[in-house]
Protein backbone atom coordinates (compact mmCIF):
# COMPACT_ATOMS: atom_id res chain seq x y z
CA UNK A 1 0.00 0.00 0.00
CA UNK A 2 1.83 3.13 -1.25
CA UNK A 3 1.03 6.25 0.55
CA UNK A 4 0.64 10.05 0.03
CA UNK A 5 3.63 12.02 0.62
CA UNK A 6 2.11 13.86 3.52
CA UNK A 7 1.09 10.53 4.76
CA UNK A 8 4.78 9.32 4.66
CA UNK A 9 6.06 12.40 6.38
CA UNK A 10 3.37 11.83 9.33
CA UNK A 11 5.03 8.40 10.21
CA UNK A 12 8.37 9.39 9.58
CA UNK A 13 7.63 12.44 12.65
CA UNK A 14 6.07 9.47 14.48
CA UNK A 15 9.37 8.13 14.68
CA UNK A 16 11.61 11.01 14.87
CA UNK A 17 12.69 11.94 11.63
CA UNK A 18 12.45 16.28 11.37
CA UNK A 19 10.11 17.28 8.14
CA UNK A 20 9.12 20.72 7.53
CA UNK A 21 5.61 22.00 9.19
CA UNK A 22 2.56 21.68 6.93
CA UNK A 23 -0.76 20.45 6.33
CA UNK A 24 -2.98 18.34 3.82
CA UNK A 25 -5.98 20.30 2.36
CA UNK A 26 -9.07 19.41 -0.20
CA UNK A 27 -9.85 23.07 -1.45
CA UNK A 28 -8.41 26.36 -2.39
CA UNK A 29 -10.06 28.04 0.79
CA UNK A 30 -8.23 25.53 3.06
CA UNK A 31 -5.08 25.98 1.36
CA UNK A 32 -5.07 29.50 1.54
CA UNK A 33 -5.55 29.18 5.68
CA UNK A 34 -3.13 26.28 5.75
CA UNK A 35 -0.47 28.87 4.34
CA UNK A 36 -1.28 31.25 7.14
CA UNK A 37 -0.67 28.77 9.26
CA UNK A 38 2.10 27.13 8.27
CA UNK A 39 4.21 30.43 7.53
CA UNK A 40 5.00 31.83 4.39
CA UNK A 41 6.66 31.32 1.76
CA UNK A 42 4.87 28.06 1.12
CA UNK A 43 5.25 25.46 -1.47
CA UNK A 44 1.68 23.39 -2.61
CA UNK A 45 2.36 20.28 -3.68
CA UNK A 46 -0.16 17.98 -5.39
CA UNK A 47 -0.46 14.70 -3.61
CA UNK A 48 -0.82 11.51 -6.08
CA UNK A 49 0.83 8.49 -6.03
CA UNK A 50 2.93 9.04 -9.20
CA UNK A 51 6.48 10.78 -9.57
CA UNK A 52 7.50 14.15 -11.35
CA UNK A 53 4.77 16.33 -9.87
CA UNK A 54 6.82 18.96 -10.52
CA UNK A 55 7.78 18.70 -14.03
CA UNK A 56 3.95 18.48 -14.56
CA UNK A 57 3.40 21.60 -12.59
CA UNK A 58 2.64 19.84 -9.56
CA UNK A 59 4.77 21.99 -7.06
CA UNK A 60 4.68 25.34 -7.09
CA UNK A 61 6.16 27.57 -4.58
CA UNK A 62 4.08 30.78 -3.05
CA UNK A 63 4.76 34.08 -1.68
CA UNK A 64 1.76 35.24 -0.51
CA UNK A 65 -1.96 34.49 -0.25
CA UNK A 66 -2.92 35.15 -3.47
CA UNK A 67 0.09 33.20 -5.32
CA UNK A 68 -1.42 30.07 -2.83
CA UNK A 69 -4.72 30.58 -4.15
CA UNK A 70 -3.93 30.74 -8.09
CA UNK A 71 -1.33 27.41 -7.24
CA UNK A 72 -4.37 25.72 -5.68
CA UNK A 73 -6.53 26.71 -7.86
CA UNK A 74 -4.54 25.08 -10.21
CA UNK A 75 -3.51 22.09 -9.18
CA UNK A 76 -6.72 21.18 -7.85
CA UNK A 77 -8.77 18.58 -10.22
CA UNK A 78 -5.26 18.57 -12.42
CA UNK A 79 -4.39 15.22 -14.20
CA UNK A 80 -0.90 13.56 -13.53
CA UNK A 81 -0.03 11.01 -15.58
CA UNK A 82 -3.54 9.51 -14.93
CA UNK A 83 -3.62 10.53 -11.32
CA UNK A 84 -6.27 13.32 -10.41
CA UNK A 85 -4.63 15.50 -7.81
CA UNK A 86 -7.78 15.85 -5.27
CA UNK A 87 -5.20 16.71 -2.11
CA UNK A 88 -2.24 19.27 -1.78
CA UNK A 89 0.33 19.34 0.87
CA UNK A 90 0.92 23.07 1.88
CA UNK A 91 4.46 22.84 3.27
CA UNK A 92 6.79 26.08 4.68
CA UNK A 93 9.37 26.12 1.92
CA UNK A 94 12.77 24.91 2.86
CA UNK A 95 16.24 26.59 2.64
CA UNK A 96 18.98 24.04 0.99
CA UNK A 97 22.52 23.41 0.92
CA UNK A 98 22.67 20.10 -0.22
CA UNK A 99 20.36 17.34 -1.43
CA UNK A 100 21.21 13.57 -0.31
CA UNK A 101 19.05 10.43 -1.11
CA UNK A 102 18.38 7.69 1.30
CA UNK A 103 15.79 4.50 1.73
CA UNK A 104 15.94 1.45 3.36
CA UNK A 105 13.93 -1.63 1.27
CA UNK A 106 14.32 -5.54 1.70
CA UNK A 107 16.79 -7.24 -0.47
CA UNK A 108 15.32 -10.40 -1.20
CA UNK A 109 18.29 -11.96 -2.86
CA UNK A 110 20.29 -11.24 0.77
CA UNK A 111 17.21 -11.50 3.11
CA UNK A 112 18.18 -8.60 4.60
CA UNK A 113 17.27 -5.34 4.76
CA UNK A 114 19.42 -2.65 2.75
CA UNK A 115 20.17 1.00 3.72
CA UNK A 116 21.26 2.91 0.63
CA UNK A 117 22.73 6.18 0.69
CA UNK A 118 23.99 9.25 -1.42
CA UNK A 119 25.08 12.31 -1.60
CA UNK A 120 23.59 12.93 -4.93
CA UNK A 121 20.31 13.34 -4.06
CA UNK A 122 17.08 14.68 -6.02
CA UNK A 123 17.58 12.76 -8.21
CA UNK A 124 16.53 9.55 -9.80
CA UNK A 125 18.49 6.87 -7.85
CA UNK A 126 18.79 4.83 -11.33
CA UNK A 127 20.59 7.65 -12.49
CA UNK A 128 22.85 8.00 -9.79
CA UNK A 129 23.63 4.07 -9.99
CA UNK A 130 24.13 3.84 -13.23
CA UNK A 131 26.23 7.03 -13.21
CA UNK A 132 28.05 7.12 -10.85
CA UNK A 133 27.80 3.68 -8.88
CA UNK A 134 30.93 4.57 -6.11
CA UNK A 135 28.51 7.26 -4.88
CA UNK A 136 25.52 4.57 -3.78
CA UNK A 137 26.30 3.17 -0.36
CA UNK A 138 24.61 0.02 -0.27
CA UNK A 139 24.61 -1.38 3.34
CA UNK A 140 22.79 -4.85 4.48
CA UNK A 141 21.83 -4.43 7.77
CA UNK A 142 21.72 -7.43 10.41
CA UNK A 143 17.59 -7.90 11.11
CA UNK A 144 17.92 -9.59 14.46
CA UNK A 145 20.71 -6.48 15.76
CA UNK A 146 18.54 -3.73 13.57
CA UNK A 147 20.81 -0.55 12.37
CA UNK A 148 23.16 1.05 14.76
CA UNK A 149 24.40 4.22 14.79
CA UNK A 150 27.52 3.38 14.50
CA UNK A 151 26.70 1.89 11.43
CA UNK A 152 24.39 4.81 10.60
CA UNK A 153 27.62 7.53 11.39
CA UNK A 154 29.59 4.99 9.01
CA UNK A 155 27.34 4.97 6.22
CA UNK A 156 27.62 8.74 6.18
CA UNK A 157 31.38 8.82 6.28
CA UNK A 158 31.41 6.45 3.33
CA UNK A 159 29.19 8.67 1.82
CA UNK A 160 31.13 11.42 1.38
CA UNK A 161 28.83 14.05 3.77
CA UNK A 162 30.27 17.10 5.31
CA UNK A 163 31.49 16.10 8.48
CA UNK A 164 29.63 18.63 10.68
CA UNK A 165 26.29 16.64 9.41
CA UNK A 166 27.52 13.01 9.56
CA UNK A 167 25.35 12.93 13.50
CA UNK A 168 22.08 14.95 11.44
CA UNK A 169 22.23 12.19 8.75
CA UNK A 170 23.29 9.40 11.33
CA UNK A 171 19.99 10.24 13.01
CA UNK A 172 17.82 10.58 10.08
CA UNK A 173 19.23 7.10 8.81
CA UNK A 174 18.59 5.29 11.99
CA UNK A 175 14.90 7.04 12.15
CA UNK A 176 14.12 5.85 8.47
CA UNK A 177 15.40 2.08 9.57
CA UNK A 178 12.90 2.25 12.33
CA UNK A 179 9.90 3.68 9.99
CA UNK A 180 10.81 0.54 8.01
CA UNK A 181 11.23 -1.64 10.62
CA UNK A 182 7.99 -0.58 12.83
CA UNK A 183 5.61 0.50 10.69
CA UNK A 184 5.59 -2.91 8.24
CA UNK A 185 7.37 -1.38 5.35
CA UNK A 186 8.44 -2.23 2.05
CA UNK A 187 10.04 0.94 1.03
CA UNK A 188 11.14 4.32 3.26
CA UNK A 189 12.52 6.60 1.14
CA UNK A 190 13.46 10.14 1.22
CA UNK A 191 14.80 12.01 -2.16
CA UNK A 192 15.54 14.41 -1.19
CA UNK A 193 17.20 14.15 2.44
CA UNK A 194 18.13 17.89 2.45
CA UNK A 195 21.24 19.73 4.98
CA UNK A 196 19.72 23.52 5.40
CA UNK A 197 22.18 26.43 5.67
CA UNK A 198 21.57 25.77 9.32
CA UNK A 199 22.86 22.33 8.74
CA UNK A 200 19.62 20.74 9.79
CA UNK A 201 19.25 17.39 8.25
CA UNK A 202 15.21 16.97 7.49
CA UNK A 203 12.96 14.82 4.94
CA UNK A 204 11.97 17.04 2.16
CA UNK A 205 9.85 14.28 0.69
CA UNK A 206 8.42 11.27 1.46
CA UNK A 207 7.94 7.48 -0.58
CA UNK A 208 6.28 5.06 1.76
CA UNK A 209 5.11 1.31 0.97
CA UNK A 210 3.31 -0.60 3.30
CA UNK A 211 3.07 -4.45 3.80
CA UNK A 212 -0.87 -4.42 3.01
CA UNK A 213 -0.49 -8.28 4.60
CA UNK A 214 0.93 -6.70 7.81
CA UNK A 215 -1.98 -4.40 8.22
CA UNK A 216 -3.96 -5.72 10.74
CA UNK A 217 -1.22 -4.91 12.60
CA UNK A 218 -1.11 -1.75 12.45
CA UNK A 219 -4.65 -0.49 12.86
CA UNK A 220 -3.93 3.22 12.57
CA UNK A 221 -2.73 3.02 9.28
CA UNK A 222 -5.43 1.10 7.55
CA UNK A 223 -7.17 4.21 6.90
CA UNK A 224 -4.04 5.93 5.04
CA UNK A 225 -5.23 4.07 1.41
CA UNK A 226 -5.61 6.51 -1.73
CA UNK A 227 -9.11 5.33 -1.91
CA UNK A 228 -10.09 8.65 -4.13
CA UNK A 229 -7.20 7.20 -7.04
CA UNK A 230 -7.59 3.50 -6.40
CA UNK A 231 -8.66 1.48 -9.28
CA UNK A 232 -12.15 0.85 -8.68
CA UNK A 233 -12.30 -2.82 -9.76
CA UNK A 234 -9.16 -3.50 -7.62
CA UNK A 235 -11.40 -1.68 -4.54
CA UNK A 236 -14.49 -4.32 -5.71
CA UNK A 237 -11.50 -6.98 -5.19
CA UNK A 238 -10.30 -6.18 -2.11
CA UNK A 239 -14.12 -5.77 -0.75
CA UNK A 240 -14.67 -9.11 -1.90
CA UNK A 241 -11.35 -10.51 -0.93
CA UNK A 242 -9.98 -11.67 -4.10
CA UNK A 243 -6.15 -11.04 -5.23
CA UNK A 244 -6.60 -8.72 -7.73
CA UNK A 245 -4.24 -6.28 -9.78
CA UNK A 246 -5.04 -4.39 -12.64
CA UNK A 247 -2.73 -4.25 -15.88
CA UNK A 248 -2.49 -2.87 -19.51
CA UNK A 249 -3.15 -5.30 -21.61
CA UNK A 250 -5.94 -6.75 -23.31
CA UNK A 251 -6.42 -10.70 -21.67
CA UNK A 252 -8.06 -11.36 -18.64
CA UNK A 253 -6.08 -14.25 -16.33
CA UNK A 254 -7.62 -16.16 -13.79
CA UNK A 255 -5.56 -18.92 -11.88
CA UNK A 256 -5.55 -20.75 -8.35
CA UNK A 257 -1.97 -20.18 -6.78
CA UNK A 258 0.15 -16.75 -6.95
CA UNK A 259 2.83 -18.97 -8.93
CA UNK A 260 1.02 -20.41 -11.22
CA UNK A 261 -0.86 -16.81 -12.09
CA UNK A 262 2.61 -15.66 -12.68
CA UNK A 263 3.86 -18.44 -14.70
CA UNK A 264 0.47 -17.54 -16.88
CA UNK A 265 1.44 -14.13 -17.16
CA UNK A 266 4.93 -14.59 -18.29
CA UNK A 267 3.22 -17.67 -21.39
CA UNK A 268 0.72 -15.33 -22.21
CA UNK A 269 3.44 -12.52 -23.11
CA UNK A 270 5.79 -14.92 -24.66
CA UNK A 271 3.13 -15.75 -26.91
CA UNK A 272 3.24 -11.98 -27.61
CA UNK A 273 -0.08 -10.84 -25.39
CA UNK A 274 -0.49 -8.78 -23.10
CA UNK A 275 -2.52 -9.89 -19.80
CA UNK A 276 -4.89 -7.01 -18.62
CA UNK A 277 -4.46 -8.36 -14.80
CA UNK A 278 -3.40 -10.84 -12.39
CA UNK A 279 -6.06 -12.84 -10.69
CA UNK A 280 -5.88 -15.11 -8.34
CA UNK A 281 -9.16 -17.50 -7.48
CA UNK A 282 -6.45 -18.98 -4.31
CA UNK A 283 -7.07 -22.71 -3.10
CA UNK A 284 -10.37 -23.98 -2.64
CA UNK A 285 -12.33 -21.58 -5.12
CA UNK A 286 -15.68 -22.89 -5.40
CA UNK A 287 -18.40 -21.85 -7.71
CA UNK A 288 -19.64 -18.51 -6.01
CA UNK A 289 -15.49 -17.38 -6.22
CA UNK A 290 -15.38 -18.48 -9.91
CA UNK A 291 -18.22 -16.79 -10.63
CA UNK A 292 -17.17 -13.42 -8.74
CA UNK A 293 -13.79 -13.68 -10.55
CA UNK A 294 -15.46 -13.60 -13.92
CA UNK A 295 -17.46 -10.82 -13.10
CA UNK A 296 -14.45 -8.43 -11.95
CA UNK A 297 -12.08 -10.16 -15.28
CA UNK A 298 -15.31 -8.69 -17.69
CA UNK A 299 -15.62 -5.30 -15.71
CA UNK A 300 -12.47 -3.82 -17.29
CA UNK A 301 -13.66 -2.80 -21.06
CA UNK A 302 -9.77 -3.43 -22.41
CA UNK A 303 -10.32 -7.39 -22.14
CA UNK A 304 -10.91 -8.94 -25.74
CA UNK A 305 -10.54 -12.62 -24.06
CA UNK A 306 -10.49 -14.77 -21.37
CA UNK A 307 -7.68 -17.20 -19.78
CA UNK A 308 -8.50 -19.64 -16.84
CA UNK A 309 -5.57 -22.05 -15.83
CA UNK A 310 -6.31 -24.14 -13.06
CA UNK A 311 -4.45 -27.04 -11.95
CA UNK A 312 -6.64 -28.63 -9.11
CA UNK A 313 -5.46 -29.11 -5.55
CA UNK A 314 -7.67 -28.35 -3.42
CA UNK A 315 -9.50 -26.36 -6.24
CA UNK A 316 -12.01 -28.77 -7.92
CA UNK A 317 -12.29 -28.98 -11.66
CA UNK A 318 -15.82 -29.41 -11.55
CA UNK A 319 -16.50 -26.22 -8.86
CA UNK A 320 -14.38 -24.20 -11.85
CA UNK A 321 -16.61 -25.41 -14.84
CA UNK A 322 -19.74 -25.20 -12.21
CA UNK A 323 -18.40 -21.75 -11.90
CA UNK A 324 -17.88 -20.38 -15.27
CA UNK A 325 -21.32 -21.97 -16.23
CA UNK A 326 -23.03 -20.01 -13.71
CA UNK A 327 -21.29 -16.53 -14.92
CA UNK A 328 -22.32 -17.14 -18.33
CA UNK A 329 -25.59 -17.84 -16.99
CA UNK A 330 -26.23 -14.53 -15.69
CA UNK A 331 -23.28 -12.08 -17.54
CA UNK A 332 -23.67 -13.48 -20.99
CA UNK A 333 -19.82 -12.58 -21.80
CA UNK A 334 -19.41 -11.79 -25.35
CA UNK A 335 -15.74 -11.83 -25.46
CA UNK A 336 -13.80 -15.59 -26.12
CA UNK A 337 -12.53 -18.03 -23.12
CA UNK A 338 -10.22 -20.46 -22.94
CA UNK A 339 -9.71 -22.91 -19.81
CA UNK A 340 -7.08 -25.28 -19.26
CA UNK A 341 -8.17 -27.41 -16.77
CA UNK A 342 -5.44 -29.62 -15.14
CA UNK A 343 -5.94 -31.78 -11.57
CA UNK A 344 -8.45 -32.88 -9.41
CA UNK A 345 -11.68 -33.49 -10.79
CA UNK A 346 -10.57 -32.11 -14.21
CA UNK A 347 -12.34 -34.70 -15.91
CA UNK A 348 -15.04 -33.99 -14.47
CA UNK A 349 -14.89 -30.02 -15.14
CA UNK A 350 -14.25 -30.90 -18.15
CA UNK A 351 -17.67 -32.94 -18.85
CA UNK A 352 -19.64 -30.45 -17.50
CA UNK A 353 -18.54 -27.91 -20.16
CA UNK A 354 -19.03 -29.78 -22.79
CA UNK A 355 -22.25 -30.50 -21.62
CA UNK A 356 -23.25 -26.68 -21.01
CA UNK A 357 -21.98 -26.07 -24.67
CA UNK A 358 -21.09 -22.47 -23.25
CA UNK A 359 -20.78 -20.01 -26.66
CA UNK A 360 -17.30 -18.99 -27.50
CA UNK A 361 -15.50 -21.41 -24.84
CA UNK A 362 -12.31 -23.17 -25.86
CA UNK A 363 -10.50 -25.80 -23.81
CA UNK A 364 -7.02 -26.36 -24.49
CA UNK A 365 -4.97 -29.48 -23.00
CA UNK A 366 -1.38 -27.38 -22.13
CA UNK A 367 -0.67 -24.02 -20.40
CA UNK A 368 1.29 -22.87 -23.90
CA UNK A 369 -1.36 -23.86 -25.59
CA UNK A 370 -3.90 -22.02 -23.65
CA UNK A 371 -1.51 -19.07 -24.11
CA UNK A 372 -1.03 -19.35 -27.91
CA UNK A 373 -5.00 -19.75 -28.81
CA UNK A 374 -6.24 -16.80 -25.65
CA UNK A 375 -3.54 -14.28 -27.94
CA UNK A 376 -4.96 -15.44 -31.35
CA UNK A 377 -8.43 -14.74 -29.78
CA UNK A 378 -7.63 -11.70 -28.47
CA UNK A 379 -6.30 -10.40 -31.73
CA UNK A 380 -9.71 -11.78 -33.89
CA UNK A 381 -7.95 -14.47 -35.79
CA UNK A 382 -10.53 -16.23 -37.54
CA UNK A 383 -10.20 -20.47 -36.83
CA UNK A 384 -7.78 -20.19 -34.71
CA UNK A 385 -6.70 -23.96 -34.00
CA UNK A 386 -8.46 -25.59 -30.62
CA UNK A 387 -6.85 -28.16 -28.65
CA UNK A 388 -9.36 -30.27 -26.97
Amino acid sequence: MDLLEYQGKQLFARHGLRVSSGKAVTTVEDARKAAEEVGYPVVVKAQVLIGGRGKAGGVKLAADAEETAMHAGNILGMDIHGHTVNTLWIEHASDIATEYYASVLLDRSAKKPLVMFSVEGGVDIEQVAEESPEKLIRHHVDPLEGLSREEAREIARRGGVDPDVVEGVADALVALYEVWKAEDATLAEINPLIVTPEREVKALDAKVSLDANALYRHPENQSLADGENEDPIERRAKEEGVQYVKLDGDIGILGNGAGLVMSTLDVVAQAGGSPANFLDAGGGSDAEKIKQAVELILANDAVKAVLFNIFGGITRGDEVAKGLIAAFDEIRPSVPFVVRLDGTNDVEGRRLLQEAALPNVHAAQTMNDAAELVVALAAGQKGAEVHV
